[in-house]
């Protein structure tokens, strides 16, 4: 039986080799964030809307609320709330319970 060597080719060939210029140049990935969009209907008044908005989403105030209702009403959809795709299935859905019409989650 032979054996291979540390010195042959075949050994060096086989062993990995990271210059410290490649590892400098590696970049974490970060993870997408989520657009929640609120759409316009014909059932939903505009104080259900904002009020829903201040409900469930963070940190919405009454002004930035009204602002979004009346875009969801003249455009006929709003982006109300980006972020990680966690909270944005959660904001998504309370809105949708709530009866909201919701346009699907997409990526932003």
């Amino acid at each position: 039986m032979t054996s291979v060597s540390s010195a042959s080719p075949l050994a060096m060939a086989t062993a990995p080799t990271v210059t410290p210029d490649r590892v400098s140049q590696v970049t974490p990935k970060t993870y997408p964030n989520y657009k929640v969009i609120v759409l316009n209907d014909d059932f939903n008044t505009f104080q259900h809307v904002a009020e829903c908005l201040m409900k469930y989403i963070p940190a919405m105030t009454s002004d930035r609320a009204w602002e979004l209702t009346n875009q969801v009403h003249f455009e006929g959809q709003a982006t109300v709330w980006v972020g990680p795709q966690e909270q944005a299935e959660l904001y998504h859905q309370q809105l949708s319970r709530a009866g909201l019409t919701m346009a699907p989650l997409e990526a932003a």
